[in-house]
């Protein structure tokens, strides 16, 4: 089922895009950047977001040749946006709780600082890469969009059952790779963030970076939108039959052959993909197809009961059990 189109954001400036980003991800993100760059329809302001004074000037240096591409461009660093959390989330101490926690959570919180009510925020992960001429979905005013992924990946437990313990409605098949909101204004958005964080743990929350997964899902059923269409929007997907090839000893570059590369507009290398799409493009494997300009289809949030939870966290105790996650050396969400 695919969803009416929302009243959109007028386009008038660049696409305000927002990216968390450590010099230690350059190896990948570098090539991400790119092809952000060289194939994007319509002018980027593109905003990096990092830790400290050192990593920002890293950056400067080992992107100068790719940042001038940009419509416009900043490398803001967590000391850089101080003033701006005390002024803005002064009445929230669970929110800056949240900044103070794990780095990737970040990606929730600063892009916010950075922006007005009702200014355009398009999130993206370092390890996203775009293979062909595309264009950003238009954003909505009110709603969120995030990328579609058939596992559910929220971790960890004890986090996702405080959140149905406490009526906090979470969406499944939830990819972190791009979101697309809109800062919000004195609407009660912030104030309702600050409470999910407060009932999830607070400044107790475990710094895992799969927490951010689990925000991105309350805030989904909170501001309702939708998930961008995974036709378009590709998350790795690392498949019982990938787990297998690779156990054989197929190379990573040569699984990524299988990708539809010449239709999609964004290919979100999660896990152990990231480096493999580099070397697939240096293998030629990463070709340009069609350009990608349209919204596609997109699919509403479904949303993650208490039963289908359960149900699936019994299913990935039983493979633990025959030993499925040490055979493939898989991970258990």
């Amino acid at each position: 089922m695919s969803l009416p189109t929302p009243a959109p954001l007028p386009i008038k400036q660049p696409r305000r895009v927002f990216l968390l980003l450590s010099p230690r991800s350059l190896s990948y993100a570098r090539s991400g950047i790119a092809s952000l760059l060289r194939h994007a329809d319509e002018p980027i302001a593109l905003n990096l977001i990092t830790d400290s004074a050192e990593d920002k000037s890293r950056l400067a240096d080992a992107l100068a040749d790719l940042l001038p591409q940009a419509a416009a461009y900043s490398i803001t660093s967590e000391a850089g946006l101080a003033d701006a959390e005390a002024s803005q989330f002064g009445r929230w101490s669970n929110l800056r709780a949240f900044r103070a926690g794990h780095g990737c959570w970040r990606k929730i919180t600063d892009p916010l600082l950075m922006s007005a009510p009702g200014e355009e925020i398009v999130v993206l992960d370092p390890d996203t890469f775009f293979p062909n001429r595309f264009r950003f979905e238009q954003t909505p005013a009110t709603e969120l969009r995030l990328m579609w992924q058939q596992p559910n990946c929220l971790l960890p437990q004890e986090v996702v059952r405080r959140a149905l313990d406490n009526s906090i409605r979470l969406a499944r098949h939830v990819d972190i790779g791009v979101a697309q909101w809109s800062a919000p204004g004195d609407d009660g958005t912030l104030e309702w963030l600050d409470w999910v964080l407060g009932r999830l743990g607070g400044a107790q929350l475990p710094r895992m970076m799969h927490v951010e997964a689990i925000v991105w899902s309350a805030i989904a059923m909170k501001l309702g939108g939708s998930y961008l269409d995974p036709a378009h929007w590709l998350c790795w997907h690392r498949t019982q039959l990938k787990r297998v090839a690779r156990k054989l000893g197929v190379q990573g570059a040569t699984l990524l052959r299988t990708e539809p590369w010449s239709t999609i507009k964004c290919f979100h290398a999660g896990g152990e993909a990231k480096s493999w799409v580099v070397t697939a493009e240096e293998l030629g494997i990463v070709k340009q197809g069609a350009m990608c300009l349209g919204d596609g289809n997109r699919l509403p949030f479904v949303e993650l009961s208490r039963e289908r939870y359960e149900a699936e966290q019994t299913a990935k105790r039983m493979l633990a059990g025959l030993g499925y996650y040490r055979l493939f050396h898989a991970g258990r969400a």
